[in-house]
């Protein structure tokens, strides 16, 4: 599976108010691994930053006047993209400015070339509901080394993201064998039948039970009663 990690900066808040994008960071996962194959652009918006968008980034109106324009580099971008889930904190903020550009030089919109988007705050959000979940707090609570992060920058954003993704989802790979993964060296794959192993059932003692309940009690609470197991509750 191939998935680009993508953050941008802007020079302010609305792509539909003229706002434009100044820099893209895209960070390449396959299979869950960083490849190092990374793709950077700083880009001339054509117009000046917001002042409070200039507080966040600290990319200068003179730095961007000589950088090409998005329509410059929109093929290399979308051919580095094409089939690829992207990873985006607050997804609908950078694909809203992503269209927009796209827009301007008559071209479809990203869904159209991409496998989908993830939306690594919505994720977040659900696995720590009523705390702070911006990148940096996510950097703190999950052991990312965020020092360097003294602006915002669309790469080293897309970098820490990466790393906060791979915490968040590490489970997920954990009984999973990938198709195109090797055998270990010098060895071929060995196919153990499991048909006749009789695996001990260890049942839980009542304070186990009791402690499990307390659990599931405090998850529910801190998620506002929107758990799975309650919600399907028999009435």
């Amino acid at each position: 599976m191939r998935q680009i990690v993508l953050d941008t900066e802007t020079t302010g808040l609305s792509a539909e108010n003229g706002d434009r994008i100044i820099e893209i960071g895209c960070v390449e996962l396959l299979h869950r691994k960083l490849t190092g194959n990374n793709l950077h652009f700083y880009v001339n918006p054509e117009r000046d930053s917001h002042e409070d968008a200039l507080k966040v980034h600290g990319i200068s109106n003179e730095f961007l006047r000589d950088k090409p324009k998005f329509g410059q580099i929109a093929d290399q971008l979308l051919d580095y993209l094409a089939g690829a889930e992207l990873i985006i904190h607050n997804a609908p903020f950078d694909i809203s400015f992503l269209n927009k550009e796209l827009q301007r030089l008559g071209r479809e919109p990203i869904h159209s070339l991409i496998a989908g988007v993830t939306d690594s705050l919505v994720m977040a959000k659900d696995m720590f509901p009523g705390k702070r979940n911006g990148l940096d707090a996510l950097c703190d609570r999950l052991g990312v080394d965020n020092s360097s992060r003294t602006l915002h920058g669309a790469l080293l954003d897309a970098e820490l993201l990466a790393d906060v993704y791979i915490n968040m989802t590490r489970g997920q790979d954990a009984l999973i064998m990938e198709l195109n993964e090797t055998p270990s060296e010098g060895g071929e794959w060995v196919q153990i039948d499991l048909r006749s192993v009789q695996l001990p059932v260890l049942h839980a003692n009542p304070l186990e039970i009791a402690a499990h309940a307390t659990l599931l009690a405090d998850i529910d609470k801190a998620s506002k009663g929107r758990t799975v197991w309650r919600q399907h509750e028999p009435a």
